[in-house]
This record gives structure tokens, C-alpha cells and sequence, in this order.
């Protein structure tokens, strides 16, 4: 009887490995010239900051604050594309409100996974 189950194992083994292996597309990959990297990543900088410039909030700040949306999209456009770079960069490291819900979401996540595994007790004293 073990000799049947384990042909059996042995045969729907061989079987599962060949019908994954027609799903599966076999992955290719190819070498990039750096150029092309560096000409991807800096239409991708530069449409970024189209984006961000196009957002009603960021449209609404800028006039609050006395600068014509059109404007900074027209300097944005003159801008070489190491400039329009560390602009990005530099935005990307200032500090934003944003980033205060993301740490409160991470909080709220691992205080739920505690109380289901046991470790404290907070949301029964709510």
C-alpha cells in the first residue's frame, strides 16, 4: 500500500511540475545601455513633477501663496534634466503631512496584530 502512495505522490509530483512549467513563461532578461537608464529615469523625474504640478491641492497652494500655476509649469519645462532632478530629490526629502498617516497606519496595524496574537490588551479597555 505505501509502495501505491508513493508512486502516486512521485506521479502527481512530475505531473505538477510539468503543468507549471507550460503555464509559466520562462522570464527573459537583456543588458540596457546605461544612457537608456538614465534617459528613462529622467523623463520619468520630469513627468513626476508635471504630476505634481497638475494636482488641484498643489495648484491651490500656489495661488495662495501669489505663484501662477502656469508659471511654474512653464519654469519647470526650462529646466535641464539634472536640475529637474534634484528638485525631485530635494522634494522627496522635505518633510510632508503624509507621511504622519502612514506612521499612524503602521501604529494601528501592528497594535491590531498584538492583540490578536495575544501579547497585549489594548482595544478591550476601549
Amino acid at each position: 500500500m505505501t509502495r501505491v502512495v508513493k508512486q502516486l505522490s512521485v506521479f502527481m509530483l512530475i505531473a505538477v511540475f510539468m503543468i507549471t512549467s507550460a503555464v509559466v513563461p520562462a522570464a527573459q532578461a537583456k543588458m540596457i545601455d546605461t544612457s537608456v537608464f538614465l534617459d528613462a529615469q529622467q523623463s520619468s523625474a520630469r513627468s513626476d513633477m508635471q504630476a505634481l504640478l497638475a494636482r488641484d491641492d498643489v495648484r491651490e497652494q500656489m495661488t495662495a501663496l501669489g505663484v501662477d500655476p502656469e508659471d511654474a509649469a512653464e519654469r519647470l519645462a526650462a529646466l535641464t534634466d539634472r536640475e529637474v532632478s534634484q528638485l525631485q530629490n530635494r522634494i522627496d526629502d522635505l518633510p510632508a503631512g503624509s507621511g504622519v498617516l502612514a506612521v499612524l497606519g503602521v501604529v494601528l496595524v501592528v497594535l491590531i496584530v498584538l492583540e490578536l496574537v495575544g501579547v497585549i490588551n489594548v482595544f478591550n479597555r476601549l
